[in-house]
């Protein structure tokens, strides 16, 4: 993308639909903004004798209903990603306060905002759309960029409140990180006790092993060498346990060599046949890549245990900003995320570089589990 390009994100709208929306929106925008100001100076000139709160209670309706009905406008025909917007709830209050509750909500005063900057843009866009019927260059190249202008006030004033969606990133990164924490204190107990039961018991063995040669080695050479066997047996088995459980914390082959070559051998070592597809060039950052490891490890796990599936397909590719993970399997399906469980770990884990898991799994299958997980932070 140029220094010079709209941001994919909001691309120009097409003339046409630009042009269809400019010469409709004078009409409307001049309703709405002799209503509103007609309106307001009415009812505040009435308020000393109460006729004013109604009228005004019916102004500030009417900025919000107007309001709405620009997000789908501009959503509709300038393709400007607008959505529906929070407001402060009127349930079951009097006129009064409803009135007031309205008037202390900031969307409101931002819809009004946009209806009174619109009002006198309109009246610039008429002549410019009116005039692109019939001037094919302004029509494929001013019209369109005056859309994308207007999209982006549209989307300044219209769109979610910076404060709230900022309150809202903050609250949800605080819930990442605590899952965050639980996933690595999870992990963390569970390495504590794979060295218990594994390694650790084996180097007591071994010991011991030794301990018993030692007391017996003057007077029975035959059984010292039993013993010896047999600690150099469970050292064995102690040094491949380690190495199994350094693997699980962070497998050589993925940094060696990456996810392509790590998830391929993960597969090979299912018991059913699994299809692995990667494409993340650029590499991804090793805290995702682990992260997407770990993901897939588990997850073939428990299709191998629980799904009853022949067969099973791992995607993973990367997007500008994320790095997606989807594992399909033909299994009979029903797996859903209930605490505690393995899908819930999974989310959990994911949650640690504030990834989100989604689970797609109807009666009869087929099961598609898809890690989204940024690249960015």
């Amino acid at each position: 993308m140029t220094a010079q390009d709209p941001p994919p994100e909001h691309p120009r709208p097409h003339p046409a639909r630009t042009i269809g929306y400019m010469i409709p929106s004078f009409v409307l925008r001049l309703l709405q903004f002799i209503l509103i100001v007609v309106g307001g100076t009415l009812g505040t000139a009435t308020l000393i004798i109460w006729i004013g709160f109604p009228i005004l209670l019916a102004v500030t309706g009417f900025i919000r209903w107007s309001g709405d009905l620009e997000r789908r406008w501009a959503r509709r025909m300038l393709g400007t990603p607008l959505g529906p917007v929070e407001r402060l709830p009127l349930d079951g209050q009097p006129m009064t306060r409803r009135w007031l509750t309205r008037l202390s909500d900031a969307t409101t005063w931002r819809d009004l905002a946009y209806l009174m900057v619109a009002f006198p843009l309109s009246i610039v866009e008429l002549p410019i759309a009116l005039a692109s019927i019939v001037l094919l260059p302004m029509a494929i190249w001013v019209t369109p960029w005056l859309g994308w202008l207007h999209g982006n006030l549209a989307l300044s004033l219209l769109g979610p409140n910076r404060t709230k969606k900022l309150e809202k990133k903050a609250e949800h990164l605080q819930a990442s990180r605590a899952r965050g924490v639980d996933a690595a204190e999870a992990e963390r107990r569970r390495i504590e006790r794979d060295l218990h039961d594994g390694a650790q018991q084996r180097l007591v063995a071994v010991a011991m092993s030794l301990g018993r040669a030692k007391s017996k080695f003057d007077h029975d050479p035959n059984a010292v060498r039993e013993l010896i066997d047999e600690a150099h047996s469970d050292a064995k088995l102690a040094v491949s346990e380690l190495r199994d459980l350094a693997r699980g914390i962070y497998p050589a082959v993925l940094g060696d060599r990456g996810l392509d070559a790590a998830l391929s051998a993960q597969a090979a070592k299912s018991p059913i046949p699994v299809d692995v597809h990667v494409d993340v060039e650029p590499r991804p950052p090793a805290a995702v890549e682990t992260t997407a490891y770990f993901i897939v490890g588990e997850t073939l796990t428990n299709i191998a245990k629980h799904s009853g599936a022949t067969e099973a397909t791992v995607k993973v590719w990367r997007s500008d900003t994320h790095v997606i993970t989807e594992i399909t399997d033909n299994g009979h399906g029903g797996a859903e995320v209930r605490p505690g469980g393995g899908l819930a770990g999974l989310a959990d884990r994911a949650a640690t570089i504030d990834g989100v898991i989604t689970v797609v799994s109807p009666v009869g299958g087929p099961t598609v589990i898809r890690a989204d997980l940024p690249c960015q932070w």
